[in-house]
């Protein structure tokens, strides 16, 4: 048979078909991985976002504060107000000795404080030490209250992130100058930067914590107590504290226990349950959906390779010919598959590494989770893609060693 120029046209016009139909297949596995990866960052950044309305708060706490009873009980009409007081707490401690740490807090809301000419809305809150178990503080300047502020009552405090940033625009150590809440002055002793959104009396970077004796006292609190955070003990599942708590206050306080309005429990263990659950959920679905995209792809890519060899017939057969053996053949295809695969998902790894980037930089409310890929993941994905080139290579390789040299040349 004569090689002449109409052959070798023909080996061209196929060789420019299979580009283009390379192209258009890469580009659905591009597409594919990319959907994949900017879904699975993307999940990943905005569950950072929710932590940080949590971060720092202890996941095994629970929030008790009371309210109005709704169930007439032992001779009471409904719509009592429920008051709880520091004896509940000292009554808590004693009789549930799962929790590791109990401790009241007081607030007041839309107070103005003031340093010189510049001032700025807060809530003051009142707690003890022991609050830095329920939430723990980001101190960046100075320390947070302490035993010894409580028990002698002294006029000190913690101020929060965006007060600091309103009173203090210069930035530097703010500690030991005075601040003026209302009438009275108190000294700064810290600068908190947590930025949870978790706790009830506020945002924590609006807020101006005081030692609860001394907001007691000025704000006329008398032993009255509006919150007490709890926290259990390692193993203990706060759920199971909630029948116990509310029949122990309801004793105390003359109400029915299953009135749930009279006595509000915010359970932060449920929450911190129900976000995990719901990206786990997420996260299982972005990839199956993901998978089933490259699935998809390398069918594709099996398609494409197989019309290659059936086009490429009289090109294999004249390298069967001079001398190439069946494994030469089988490993040409399954590499040029393996190439194609890689090749789209190294370009849609990097695309949705720069889109996700994006997306960092234009986040905002100083919250800055991470929206990015791990490597781990991007090693996983690639290995995957070489896996399913072999794969998709695979018939269309074993259908181009069974071509024979005479078959092949008989047919051109």
């Amino acid at each position: 048979m004569r090689l002449d120029i109409d052959f070798f046209q023909e080996i061209t016009d196929s060789l420019t078909r299979n580009k283009r139909r390379s192209l258009l297949t890469g580009f659905g596995i591009f597409w594919g991985l990319f959907m994949l990866l900017f879904l699975v960052g993307g999940g990943k950044g905005v569950k950072g976002m929710l932590e940080q309305n949590f971060e720092g708060f202890a996941t095994n706490s629970m929030i008790v504060y009371a309210d109005r009873t709704t169930k007439p009980y032992k001779g009471f009409q409904e719509g009592r107000d429920i008051v709880l007081t520091t004896k509940d707490v000292q009554r808590l401690k004693s009789m549930i000795p799962e929790l590791a740490t109990v401790t009241p807090e007081v607030s007041r809301w839309g107070q103005t404080a003031t340093v010189g000419s510049r001032t700025a809305n807060c809530q003051v809150s009142g707690r003890e030490a022991v609050y830095a178990q329920i939430q723990t503080p980001d101190i960046r300047y100075g320390r947070y209250i302490t035993e010894e502020d409580v028990r002698q009552e002294r006029k000190v405090c913690v101020i929060g992130k965006r007060i600091y940033q309103q009173l203090f625009p210069g930035g530097g150590n703010p500690c030991g100058q005075f601040i003026q809440i209302g009438d009275i002055f108190f000294q700064i002793v810290g600068v908190d930067y947590c930025v949870s959104n978790v706790n009830i009396s506020g945002n924590a970077q609006d807020n101006i914590c005081v030692p609860i004796t001394v907001s007691q006292r000025l704000y006329n609190f008398g032993d009255e107590v509006e919150l007490i955070y709890m926290v259990g003990k390692e193993g203990v599942k706060m759920v199971t504290l909630e029948k116990r708590l509310r029949s122990i206050l309801a004793r105390e306080h003359i109400f029915d226990p299953t009135d749930d309005d009279a006595l509000e429990i915010f359970n932060s263990e449920q929450i911190f349950n129900i976000v995990d659950t719901l990206f786990r959920g997420l996260n299982f679905f972005i990839w199956l959906i993901g998978i089933g995209t490259l699935l998809a792809g390398s069918i594709g890519v099996s398609n494409i390779m197989m019309v290659t060899v059936r086009e490429r017939t009289t090109e294999i057969g004249i390298r069967r010919a001079i001398g190439a053996t069946p494994r030469d053949i089988l490993v040409q295809i399954m590499m040029e598959s393996s190439a194609l695969t890689l090749t789209a998902g190294t370009f849609g790894i990097v695309f949705s590494v720069f889109v996700l980037n994006l997306f960092e930089k234009i986040n905002m409310q100083d919250m800055h989770p991470s929206f990015q890929i791990s490597f781990t993941t991007a090693i996983l994905v690639e290995l995957l893609l070489v896996l399913l080139g072999v794969l998709a290579g695979l018939p269309p390789a074993l259908r181009a060693m069974r071509i024979k040299p005479v078959d092949a040349m008989r047919d051109e």
